[in-house]
C-alpha cells in the first residue's frame, strides 16, 4: 500500500505467495518421496543448506537423533572412521537407509532377557552390572543418570515398559518437529536441496545417491549388510538421557480471580500518557512488536499497565485476542542503546491488564512488549467463505464494502499509536514496513496530504480509506494487493483478526510528564530473551541437572504463565530433551508436549512458556528436564 511509485515491485517481490506445485496436486508422494522429504527435514535442522557437508561426529550422532535413530558409538565408528573428513547428504540417506529405526518391540525383547521376575521392572542393580560389564560399557555417572530418571524409575526398579514408550513417543516427536520445520523453511530452501527436487512435474524415480569418495570403501560392505544389534540399540536408547530434573506445579483456577494490580491513591492528580501497538505473528511462529522509549525528567512514582486494544464495535461482544497475554519489560538506558538494564516486569495483574508501580529515576527507559506465544499462534483451521472487500455499482464505479471499511477503521485504530485520531508520517511507516516493508519518504507523503484528507499535515481516518480506494482502482478492482496488506496485518479471508494482538500502554507518573516513543518494530528476541533470562535467573526457583552442575533449569511461576530458562555455563553446547506429557490444562508456546533444545556454551535460553489452556480450572504443570547424551 506504499504510495511511492515503487510499490508494485515491493508487493510482488516481497509479498506473493508461491502457488502449489503442479506435481504435489496430482500425485500424492512416493514411499520414496517421503523417504527423501524425511532425510531433508533432519538434515536441515542440523544444517542451514543440504549443500554442506557433517564435519565430525558430533554432526553426525544429532542428524542421526533428528532423523528418528539414536546410535550407539559402534554404530557412529562404523560411518565417521579415523579416514573420514566429511559426509555429504547423499552419504547421509544411504546411512539412513541402511540404519533402520529401532522398533518397540526389539527394545522390550532386548530389556525383558534381565526382567528376572516377568513384571516389567529390572532390579537397578541387574541394570547397573548389565550397562557397565558387558557389551558398549556404560560409566557409573551415566547409569546412575538412567536410574535418576524420575518417571521410569521407583522403589529401586527400572520400569522398561515406560522406558520404551518414552523413547518410541520421543522419536516419533523429533521427526515431526524436524518436518514441521522443513514445512516453514521450505519456501527459502527448495533451491538448496541438490538432486532432490519437490514440484517436478514429470514421476522420474528419485536419483540414487552417490557417496562422497570420503567415504572409505572397504567398510560400506559391512556397513551395508548389517542390520544392527539390539544391544547397540538398547545401550543407544538408555544412553539417550544422561540425566534429569523436574518440577511440579500445581495452580488454582484464576479465571474469576483479581490479582495484586491496583491503582496508586490519586493517580487521577498524575500525568499521563499513552501509546498503542500490536504483536504480529510471523510465517515461522516468531512475534514481532512495536518497542518505545520512554523519558522521565525527575525522579517519581511511576504506574505502567499494558492490556489487549477492544476494537470491537458491538457491546458485549469482546474481541477474539482479549485472552492474548501481554507483558512490558522496563529496561534503562545506561550510556548507549547497547547498555540497558532490567529494572522491572508488569507481573501484577487484574483481569487481561497487566502493570508495575514503583519508583523510577530520571533517564531514559526502553519498553519492550511481550507475549508468551501460547495463545497467539497460527490457526489451523482453514478458512472457506472469502468476504468480498470492493465492488462496483450499477454505472461501474469502485466502492470499498461496509466489512473492508469496518476493517480499515479497525487497522486504522491500531495504527494510530497516539491516538489523536490521524495518522503522522511516523506511525503510517510502522503500518507500511509491515505491510510493504518500505518507507514514506517525504516527498510521497507531500503528494499524500495533496491527494487525501489531512489535518496538521496528518492523514485523517476517511483520507486512509480513500488511500485504500486509490489502490483498489489502480488495480482496476482486483483486490490481491489489499490482501496482501490485510494478511499483514493479522487478518485471514473471513476478515477476522486471529494472528495479531493490537494492545495499548498506558503510563501514569506523580511528579513530571513522561514521554513515550515508538522507535522500533522488531522480533520478540535479542533485547526481550535477555531481559527473560535475567528476570527468571532473578525470580525463579533453580534446579541443578544431578552430576552436571554447570546445566541449571530456572522455572518462575505467576498466576497466569509458567517459564523457564535453561543456563548452561559449561564450555560446550548441551542438548535438553523436555516432557511436558503429564501436565495437566496446560499449553505451552512451542505447541509441542516433547521436543528438545539446544544450548549454546555459556548461554541462557527459553525453554518454553505455558498456560492454562482454561483459566478457570486447575492446572498442573509437570515438566522433565533430561541431558541428552
Amino acid at each position: 500500500m506504499a504510495i511511492s511509485p515503487r510499490s508494485d515491485a515491493t508487493f510482488s517481490s516481497q509479498k506473493s505467495t508461491p502457488s502449489e506445485s503442479p506435481r504435489t496436486k496430482k500425485f500424492p508422494l512416493t514411499e520414496e518421496e517421503i523417504f527423501y522429504m524425511n532425510c531433508r527435514a533432519a538434515y536441515l535442522t542440523v544444517f542451514k543448506s543440504s549443500l554442506e557437508n557433517i564435519i565430525s561426529k558430533d554432526q553426525l550422532y544429532l542428524a542421526l537423533q533428528h532423523a528418528g535413530r539414536n546410535p550407539s558409538q559402534k554404530t557412529i565408528n562404523k560411518y565417521w572412521t579415523p579416514q573420514t573428513a566429511k559426509l555429504n547428504f547423499d552419504d547421509f540417506c544411504i546411512i539412513l537407509r541402511k540404519e533402520k529405526p529401532t522398533s518397540k518391540a526389539e527394545l522390550l525383547k532386548s530389556f525383558k532377557q534381565l526382567d528376572v521376575n516377568d513384571d516389567g521392572c529390572i532390579l537397578h542393580t541387574d541394570l547397573y552390572k548389565f550397562l557397565t560389564k558387558r557389551g558398549e560399557k556404560m560409566t557409573r555417572e551415566e547409569v546412575n543418570a538412567i536410574i535418576n530418571l524420575t518417571d521410569v524409575n521407583a522403589d529401586g526398579k527400572f520400569d522398561y515398559i515406560k522406558f520404551c514408550k518414552l523413547y518410541m513417543t520421543t522419536n516419533e516427536q523429533c521427526l515431526k518437529t524436524t518436518l514441521e520445520k522443513l514445512e516453514v523453511d521450505s519456501k527459502m530452501r527448495r533451491h538448496q536441496f541438490g538432486n532432490h527436487i519437490e514440484g517436478s512435474p514429470e514421476r522420474d524415480p528419485s536419483p540414487v545417491p552417490k557417496p562422497s569418495p570420503k567415504i572409505i570403501r572397504k567398510t560400506d560392505q559391512e556397513t551395508f549388510s548389517n542390520k544392527g544389534d539390539t544391544r547397540s540399540s538398547l545401550l543407544s536408547a538408555t544412553r539417550k538421557f544422561k540425566t534429569s530434573v523436574s518440577f511440579t506445579i500445581t495452580m488454582g483456577a484464576n479465571g474469576n480471580q483479581n490479582s495484586k494490580l491496583t491503582e496508586p491513591n490519586l493517580i487521577k492528580d498524575w500525568q499521563y500518557m499513552q501509546s498503542k501497538g500490536c504483536f504480529f505473528l510471523e510465517e515461522d511462529g516468531e512475534i514481532i512488536s512495536h518497542q518505545y522509549r520512554m523519558q522521565i525528567t525527575q525522579r517519581s512514582m511511576v504506574y505502567l499497565t499494558i492490556k489487549p486494544l477492544n476494537l470491537s464495535q458491538v457491546e458485549g461482544k469482546p474481541s477474539p485476542w482479549l485472552s492474548v497475554d501481554t507483558a512490558l519489560y522496563i529496561l534503562k538506558e545506561n550510556e548507549s542503546q547497547a547498555n540497558l538494564q532490567l529494572v522491572c516486569f508488569t507481573e501484577l495483574r487484574n483481569r487481561e491488564v497487566f502493570g508495575w508501580t514503583g519508583e523510577l529515576g530520571p533517564g531514559i527507559y526502553w519498553l519492550i512488549p511481550s507475549t508468551t506465544g501460547c495463545r497467539l499462534r497460527k490457526k489451523i483451521k482453514p478458512v472457506t467463505d472469502e468476504a468480498q472487500l470492493v465492488y462496483r455499482d450499477e454505472t461501474g464505479k469502485l466502492f470499498l464494502t461496509k466489512e473492508f471499511k469496518s476493517t480499515l477503521s479497525d487497522i486504522f485504530e491500531v495504527i494510530d499509536l497516539d491516538g489523536n485520531g490521524l495518522l503522522s508520517l511516523e506511525e503510517y511507516n510502522f503500518f507500511e514496513l509491515r505491510t510493504s516493508g518500505e518507507k514514506c519518504d517525504e516527498d510521497a507523503w507531500a503528494v499524500c496530504r495533496e491527494n487525501f484528507d489531512t489535518k496538521r499535515n496528518e492523514l485523517t481516518r476517511q483520507g486512509f480509506m480513500d488511500l485504500n480506494l486509490m489502490e483498489a482502482n489502480d488495480r482496476e478492482g482486483d483486490p490481491c494487493d489489499l490482501w496482501v496488506t490485510l494478511h499483514s496485518m493479522g487478518y485471514n479471508k473471513a476478515l477476522e483478526l486471529t494472528e495479531a494482538c493490537p494492545f495499548v500502554i498506558d503510563i501514569y507518573a506523580e511528579k513530571c510528564k513522561p514521554k513515550i516513543k515508538a522507535v522500533h518494530m522488531e522480533a520478540c528476541s535479542g533485547q526481550l530473551e535477555k531481559a527473560i533470562c535475567k528476570s527468571v535467573l532473578s525470580n525463579g526457583d533453580a534446579k541443578v541437572m544431578d552430576g552436571y552442575e554447570n546445566i541449571i533449569v530456572h522455572t518462575y511461576s505467576c498466576d497466569t504463565w509458567i517459564t523457564s530458562v535453561i543456563e548452561n555455563k559449561s564450555d560446550e553446547k548441551v542438548i535438553i530433551h523436555i516432557n511436558n506429557e503429564l501436565s495437566k490444562n496446560c499449553v505451552n508456546n512451542r505447541g509441542l508436549n516433547i521436543f528438545a533444545v539446544e544450548v549454546g556454551p555459556k548461554s541462557t535460553m527459553v525453554c518454553q512458556h505455558v498456560m492454562p489452556l482454561n483459566e478457570r480450572q486447575e492446572w498442573i504443570y509437570y515438566c522433565i528436564y533430561s541431558l541428552i547424551s
